[in-house]
This record gives structure tokens, sequence and C-alpha cells, in this order.
């Protein structure tokens, strides 16, 4: 067995115009680690092609800030085909086949010819010439073998068992002392290091699905929370504003239409407002602000839903809404703003074009506009806050980025940014304690025959296994499956989104694999995003709503992605970064290949419980009041099998007394 690229050189492969193109990424080597760079992409070469592709690789290195191996892309759009079609030894291997053409196909990624699935950065893996070593591997890999994969590097195949994972990922998982965005950019123009995002490095992205159900759920907590609407009620009359359409913010105003909400998404670029909106993920398009706001009143007092597109930049539209008295009663914003100096975030007063060209060219002054803006950005923030508007930081890192471009009053302590921002992430203050801390997270799926029929049934076994008068987060997943198939959330391969906690995933599961043991439905592939329960530690996101200080640790992250590993998943992924940026989280997910067989059966007894209850658990030592209430009922069902160790509670006043009064014998 010998799996190595061929000797042939390809044909150099035609780019398809309209096809969005990633910027420039700077270029910033030192000559030693230039020569480095390009010793390390020609190692995936036979010698006999050096001399032809070294200058190739390096002018891509130079204009493009990476080598990405162009000439080994394949030909055309990479979309996912049925199972049956791709070559494998075992199914888990066809199934990571779908799973990855569907990350990288024309419909989904968001710069298709460069592996960025979305996110601004996040990439499949670093380079074609992985890509197709990857599939190689894939079609030979066997159920007695487990493939490595290092920041996009296929490491090599391995021997191992049937119920060990099928392949293990790892992206950028920097040394502590290096583990910072410059040196991460460094080890990136080298390649060695990939940014994996979330799911794009793992594998499991599924288009803007994969984040709609969240916001959907966000924006309807954000509602009952804030505004005083009624759990059986929604958000008409009501209007949400934020930015970006990209491939996880384009799914905003899907998310609004659905909760009933009038919305304007303002977009740079206009390519991803048109991608959105032939997609029917937003209906209207302008580049007029006072048309957006005339639409979206008109439908307010409608009490209909609407999802506006505003083609121009988020700044000027809130400073147009701040200077017309323009009430806005949830406001958010989810530009890539963990690469906020990469291009994710585009400063006020310049187009999409000069952003690019500046990006390319002049990066010292891109970095300082990017500041200037969003000082601007939340100078505008804090007017409309000031007039009722409630403002939530998506999880984008953009609270970060606002303090790391000077503005310090945004720090919650005055001191530093550990304790937070003066305004809430989503997570801290709506889906921390209403979701994660019960364990509800975004479990999915998909139907790996291709065919529509199966996701059909699939939602039929997922709303039947789902008790509507348990709790009002269930009646609102039930309606959600309910609704899918009328709310036209696909795009790409047959996939599904649905919030659940772990014996909810549990029975889902169990369920799904009898159908495909019984031939009702094909193999379908279990997932979630990385952003959930358990799998993600970010002291801005995830575990903003951790307050007894370990939101800055990641143990809860590893100890899920070895769980999963221990556990049997078909395959785990931990990554450094994620959706706030290097080295502000660790992520990890996992894919689980049901065949339903037994053995299958026995990993998902074992592992969906894990996945979901090692979160919260952590959530209820520090002492958040839902995640206790579900672990003491946990412990109860499950006495004899699990225990999660709890928290006693002292009195505050006791502890503010003993505080006091020794801090005042010390001084």
């Amino acid at each position: 067995m010998e799996v190595r690229l061929s000797n042939q050189l390809p044909d150099y492969p035609s780019f398809i115009a309209g096809i969005r193109r990633a910027p420039d990424r700077g270029y910033s080597l030192t000559p030693a680690q230039t020569e480095t760079a390009l010793k390390n992409a020609l190692r995936y070469i036979p010698e006999e092609l050096h001399e032809t592709l070294a200058p190739e690789f390096m002018e891509e290195l130079l204009t493009r800030g990476r080598i990405y191996g162009y000439r080994y892309r394949p030909q055309g759009d990479l979309k996912a085909k049925p199972i049956d079609q791709y070559k494998g030894n075992c199914l888990e291997g066809k199934a990571f086949q779908v799973m990855i053409d569907n990350n990288l196909c024309f419909d989904i990624a968001l710069y298709p010819y460069e592996l960025v699935t979305y996110g601004e950065t996040g990439q499949v893996c670093q380079n074609w010439m992985q890509y197709r070593l990857i599939k190689q591997y894939l079609e030979i890999l066997t159920n007695e073998q487990t493939l490595v994969i290092e920041s996009g590097h296929p490491l090599g195949l391995f021997r191992s068992r049937p119920d060990a994972p099928r392949v293990i990922i790892t992206n950028s998982m920097m040394v502590g002392m290096f583990d910072n965005q410059k040196d991460w950019h460094v080890a990136a123009q080298m390649g060695v290091a990939n940014y994996g995002q979330m799911t794009a490095g793992g594998w499991m992205y599924i288009g803007p699905q994969g984040i709609v159900h969240g916001t959907f759920n966000t924006l309807l907590n954000a509602g009952r929370k804030k505004l005083g609407i009624p759990q059986d009620q929604d958000l008409r009359g009501h209007l949400f504003v934020s930015s970006g359409l990209g491939g996880m913010s384009g799914a905003q105003p899907k998310a609004a239409v659905i909760a009933g909400a009038a919305s304007i998404i303002a977009e740079v670029d206009s390519s991803r407002i048109e991608t959105r909106h032939s997609q029917g993920w937003v209906q209207y398009v302008t580049a007029d602000k006072a048309e957006a706001f005339r639409m979206a009143q008109e439908a307010m007092q409608a009490k209909e839903p609407i999802s506006v597109a505003y083609h121009g930049n988020i700044v000027d539209l809130l400073e147009y809404a701040e200077a017309q008295s323009v009430r806005i009663d949830l406001l958010s914003d989810q530009t890539s703003c963990h690469a906020v100096y990469e291009g994710g975030y585009c400063p006020a007063g310049i187009s999409f074009a000069e952003r690019t060209e500046l990006l390319s060219h002049d990066q010292d002054k891109f970095c300082s506009l990017v500041d200037a803006s969003l000082r601007r950005h939340f100078e505008v923030i804090r007017k409309l806050v000031g007039r009722g508007t409630y403002f939530f930081d998506y999880g984008n890192s953009f609270m970060k980025a606002i303090y790391d471009a000077g503005v310090t009053e945004i720090s919650r302590n005055g001191v530093d940014e550990k304790d937070g921002f003066i305004w809430p992430s989503y997570v801290e203050d709506i889906m921390g304690p209403e979701l994660f801390d019960y364990g509800y997270g975004p479990f999915r799926w998909v139907c790996l025959s291709g065919k529509h029929e199966d996701l059909v049934k699939t939602d039929h076994a997922a709303m039947d296994c789902i008790d509507p008068t348990r709790r009002g987060q269930d009646l609102d997943n039930y309606n959600w499956i309910r609704d899918a198939e009328k709310n036209r959330l696909v795009v790409g391969t047959q996939a599904r989104i649905l919030y659940q906690d772990a014996e909810g995933r549990l029975n889902i599961a169990l369920r799904f694999n009898r159908m495909v043991r019984d031939g009702e439905v094909g193999p379908i592939m279990l997932g979630r995003d990385h952003h959930d329960v358990s799998g993600t530690d970010s002291p801005f996101r995830e575990t903003s709503n951790i307050y007894d200080g370990s939101n800055v640790m990641a143990d809860m992250a590893v100890q899920c992605f070895a769980g999963n590993a221990a556990r049997g998943m078909s395959l785990v992924a931990l990554h450094n970064g994620g959706g706030v940026g290097i080295g502000k989280a660790i992520n990890g997910g996992f894919g689980m290949v049901l065949d339903g067989s037994g053995r299958v059966d026995e990993i998902l007894r074992s592992a969906m419980i894990w996945d979901v209850m090692g979160g919260v658990a952590r959530r209820s030592w520090a002492r958040n009041a839902n995640a206790l209430s579900t672990s003491a009922a946990f412990n109860e069902k499950y006495d004899g099998g699990y225990h999660i160790t709890l928290p006693f509670i002292p009195k505050e006043d006791l502890i503010q007394h003993i505080v006091r009064t020794s801090l005042k014998h010390k001084s």
C-alpha cells in the first residue's frame, strides 16, 4: 500500500467567474521561513515535479499569503454525491467524503477555491494536496484503522479496532506562548497550521441551516426575556437588526422570519447578499437605508415577518437609525470579528472592493480603519442601548475586537476582559441559562443517501421522540422540527439541525439507527455544532455564563473530545480558535455514522449521554441554577451507573462578611 500524489502533473483548473475568492491573507515571512514554507508544500509533491511547481507555489505565497496548491483542485463544483457513489472499504470512509465535498461545494463554501467553508478563514484543510491525499486515505480506510489529521495534514493510517474512531482531527493546537494571532499567521503561511473554525475543519458543516435553529432560539428567548413576549407568541411587531450574510450569519434573516420578526441585516459584499437571496434565506434587498426601515415598519404594523438585506455598512445603518430616532428592539452583529484584521470586518467609509485592495496592498491602513470603525460602532450601539435597544454580542468576538481597538470602557470590570463586557453575550444572557444549562444544544444529522424522502422520514421520527409538554424548550423544538420542511432549510446535502438535550439526542439517535437497520432509510451521519453544551470552552461565548473563574479553562472541551474518542465516535475533532479567534477558545465535535448495527447502538448509549452531560456537570459545578437542577435529576434517574459531583452553596451574607472582615483586618 502506498498513498502519494501522482507524478503526472494535473492540468491547471479553470476558475468559474462569479465564485467568491479569498482575499490576499498577507505575506510576512522572513527569507528563511519562506524557504521552509516552500519545502513544506513540496514535500507532498513527487520530486520530478518540483521545478515546475516551486515557482507556482512561491507565486501563491507572495500574492495570496498561503500556498493553496490550486493545480491540485479538482475541476468544477464539489457537490456532495449519494454515499454509494464514493469509493471505500468501509461505510465511514465513504461518509466522510460526502461531508468534505458538502463543505466545499459552491452553494455552501464561502471561498471554495481556497477551501474556506465559512467564517472568513475556516478551512477543511490547508491546501488541495492535503485534500487529495485525505480522499485517497478515506478510499482505502478499513474498520480496523484510524486516519489521523493534524492541521489538515493526513499523518497516516494507524491500526485500531472497529469500536475506535475512524478519523481523529486536530487543528491549530498551538503551544501556549505561541498561541496568538501573529504567530498563528506565520504558521499558516508556512503550511503548518489550519484554522478549522468549528465544523469546517471537523467536516460537519451543513450550510447556514447549522446555526438557524440556535439563532431562532436566541431571538425568541430574547423577546421573552427582554420584550415581555409570552411563551405562546412570537416576535411579530418587533424589529431585529444585525449584520453579516455569510456562511453562519446568513441564517439570521431566515431565523428572524421563522420567529415572526421584522429584520434588517446589513452586508457589504453583494455576492453574499445574492447567494442568500437566491437561496431564499432573505426576502428583499435594498441599498437605501430609509427604504429598509420603511419596509420593516410596514411589516411590523401588519404583524407580518419580513427579512431585508441592506447592501451597505452596519455602522452607517445604525447611525441613520439613531439620527432618525428609529426604535430597534433587538440588535446584534455577526461579522467575522475573530478575523477582524483579515477581512472579517469591513470598516465604515470604504467599499468591499476597497477593503480587499487594502488587505493586499496596505494592511496597516486597513487595520487603522478597522479600529476607527469599531469605535464608531461602539458609540452608536451605546446610544441605541441608552434608548432601550437590547444589544447582545453573537459570539463573534465583536466586543473583544472593540476592546482590542482601544475602547477600554467596554470592559465590565474596568481593568481587563476576563470578566466580560458591559453588554452580554447571547450565551451569557440567553442560550447559556435557557438551553445549555439544561443540556439543549445543536444536534444535527445528514441523510447520506442524498434522498430527500429520507430526510422527511427522519424529521417525523425525531418529532415522535419529543414530548412537547415537558418543558417550554421541548415545545419550541417540537414546533421547529414539525415546520422544518415548510421552512425550506436545506442548502447542500440532505441535512437537519434540531436542538435537543442528552436524552432527546440519544432517543433520536437510537431511533434513526433502528430505521437504518430496518431499511426505512439509508445510512445517517450524526453530529453537532462544536458550539454546544460541552464542546467548547470560550470565555466570550460558550462559557460566558460561567462565573466561578473557570471560564478561562479548557478542560471541558478537551475532556469531551477525549471521552468521545474513548467511546468510539466515528470521527472526533479538537480545534483552537473557533468563532472567536486563535487563543480565545478550544472547541471540539464529533461525527457518528449510523449503519444499523448493534455495535453502533452500544456506542450511542455510552457516548451520546457523555457528550452532553459532561458539560452540564461542569456548569452545575459553576453553581448555575438550571444546570444544578438538571444534574440532580440526572443523578436520581441514573443512580448506580452515573453520578455527577454537586456543589454545596454557601450563604452570600456569610461570604461577604468573612471577606470584608478579613480584608479590613489585613489593611
